[in-house]
């Protein structure tokens, strides 16, 4: 094949597959409505099975309805006869994925499966075959060919079964009221994890040092403050402890610049008063909407009495990975 050839095989490839999802709208009936609330109705788990690459399909769908609230897990039919047909109880839901309806592996399970007393079902092209005849619920996922030479190798089936799990997932997320923040609460380790429950406290861990000075302490008590915690700028305390300004690297280059013995200035002569800060309940992406904002390198975090409890900056949301 040359490549105007192959180029040509790549394209027909994919209209065949699109054309299979295309046609899966016909699925789209009462029945796939009624399975939405039966699924939503289950006190269980749904458990996807299916052997060889309608098994991969399976676990995939498996992933993504455990990721989007309903609980889920993928149970190998070759496995299930073996003892692990003991993770299926009566309160779940088995859907079993086979293109032709007649694996054997899957057919295999059915009985046990009905006698445990769980509900069952089935995505297959196999209108009338075994599986869809002994399953309480069947969604067609037949396609016209598949996509590959001589019809053999599962593509178009796959990707017709893929979507339309998909499709049954994304309606059930919709139909719980899933919401990002629910979605962050299974995905903590992604970023939208991060950005929704993430919090400054535990952006502070990343750097878990306070720079205080007190206010009529000369400018190179800062300096020294800053260099010892290896932060870029030092809170500014009165008397009782509580946050008046914030002295900067910044600042500091700034007075020696323009003073003739900057390091021997107070501190409130040098700070910026009432600096922007943060408390530690609030999210590490509103700290960084802050910064962005306020064009801030530096964010003080105070308790409620308004006491410097350390300090938040670009690296230390860069490190916790917020960005």
């Amino acid at each position: 094949m040359n490549a105007k050839e192959i180029k040509a095989r790549a394209r027909r490839v994919l209209d065949i597959e699109a054309e299979a999802i295309t046609n899966l709208r016909d699925s789209i009936n009462g029945t796939f409505a009624e399975l939405v609330e039966v699924i939503l109705a289950c006190s269980g788990r749904v458990i996807m099975t299916g052997m060889g690459k309608s098994g991969l399909i399976a676990k995939k769908l498996a992933a993504t309805l455990s990721s989007t609230g309903t609980p889920s897990f993928f149970l190998h039919p070759g496995e299930a006869i073996h003892g692990d047909l003991g993770m299926v109880t009566e309160k779940d839901i088995v859907i079993a994925l086979s293109n032709s309806g007649e694996t054997k592996e899957v057919i295999q399970i059915l009985p046990v499966i009905k006698r445990i007393g769980a509900e069952i079902i089935a995505l297959t092209g196999g209108t009338d075959s075994t599986l869809a005849k002994n399953a309480d619920y069947f969604l067609d996922t037949s396609v016209e060919r598949e996509a590959g030479p001589l019809d053999l190798a599962p593509t178009a089936s796959t990707t017709a079964t893929l979507a339309l799990g998909d499709a049954l997932a994304v309606s059930l997320l919709e139909a719980r009221g899933f919401q990002p923040e629910d979605f962050a609460l299974y995905h903590p380790g992604g970023s939208l994890g991060k950005k929704l429950l993430l919090k400054v406290e535990d952006v502070m861990h990343v750097r878990e040092r306070n720079p205080l000075v007190e206010q009529d302490k000369p400018l190179k008590e800062a300096l020294f403050t800053m260099t010892s915690t290896q932060m870029g700028a030092a809170n500014i305390i009165d008397e009782n402890g509580k946050l008046i300004g914030i002295i900067t690297d910044g600042d500091v280059r700034r007075q020696l610049e323009e003073s003739s013995d900057p390091l021997r200035l107070p501190t409130k002569e040098v700070m910026t008063a009432a600096p922007t800060t943060i408390t530690t309940d609030k999210l590490a992406v509103e700290a960084v909407k802050i910064m962005q904002d306020k064009e801030i390198s530096d964010l003080p975090v105070v308790d409620e009495d308004h006491k410097p409890l350390g300090m938040v900056n670009f690296q230390d949301l860069l490190k916790a990975g917020v960005f």
